[in-house]
């Protein structure tokens, strides 16, 4: 019988370690995903220093391609800056008071409502992008984000999702009066979303929907659908409006021409 030599066993060695590795993957639960990618998530707003507080909270984005940049929502950073009080995009990353970074808009897709941020100081823990091609209706994803922005801290939450359906991006509208232009076009060729049965606040624009698993990202979210109180009827504390329990995600594999634009690597 012929004996397996030193190098042999090495061998043997090292692939049961690339198997253990796959398998650790392959089981890694929600929670220890979540304590993966929570280090990327950030708030993104606006920073006034005379502003009380400075910080205006506008919604989330998340690290990707080198850690010095941040995808978010389009919409999110849609905001006219005034220069002359020192007013600036920034993110808030970390958990708690969270730890100010500036930032500048690289490249915005405003028909797929996303947008890249590039931010400074040392590199955030980047989100690996997954396809949205393959997403199938009835799989279960996770987003991560700040629903309430930081009237509590800035403290992530996560929510689970299923993929309820993927539908064309149009929403019905109740008389010809309310067509502009750019509804009219999206009409004529509209690009399909992720639509979940999960329950999300104006503050998620911005958080990455993921692989419970791997937490890759294959979608962003964008839209809430969100009831506001009847004329009369009683406000929730706060005033936050309450979830409608339907919400939507732009699909990641449109923000990749987005990053080789701006020569990110994904």
């Amino acid at each position: 019988m012929r004996r397996c030599g030193p190098w042999r066993w090495k061998g043997w060695v090292g692939l049961a370690l690339l198997a253990a590795g796959a398998a650790a993957e392959v089981r890694a639960g929600l929670p220890e995903t979540v304590a993966r990618i929570k280090p990327g998530i950030v708030g993104v707003g606006t920073w006034l220093p005379t502003g009380a507080p400075p910080f205006r909270f506008r919604g989330t984005g998340f690290a990707v391609g080198d850690g010095r940049h941040v995808l978010t929502a389009a919409h999110v950073v849609a905001v006219v800056l005034d220069p002359a009080r020192n007013e600036r995009l920034a993110v808030l990353a970390g958990s708690g008071r969270g730890e100010r970074r500036w930032a500048e808009k690289v490249a915005v897709d405003p028909v797929h409502d996303l947008a890249l941020l590039r931010i400074t100081g040392p590199p955030l823990r980047p989100l690996r992008l997954g396809r949205s091609s393959r997403v199938r209706e009835g799989e279960e994803y996770a987003f991560t984000g700040f629903p309430l922005g930081t009237l509590l801290g800035l403290h992530a939450a996560t929510h689970r999702a299923t993929v309820a359906a993927i539908a064309p991006a149009v929403m019905p509208q109740a008389t010809a009066r309310r067509l502009d232009p750019a509804t009219v076009r999206r009409l004529r060729s509209p690009f399909r979303v992720l639509q979940l049965d999960a329950t999300a606040y104006p503050g998620n624009s911005g958080s990455p929907l993921y692989d419970m698993r791997t937490g890759k990202v294959i979608g962003l979210v964008n839209q809430v659908v969100v009831r506001r109180p009847e004329k009369g009827e009683e406000a929730p504390d706060g005033g936050i409006p309450r979830p409608g329990g339907i919400t939507y995600a732009i699909p990641i594999d449109f923000a990749r021409p987005l990053l080789e634009r701006a020569g990110v690597r994904h």
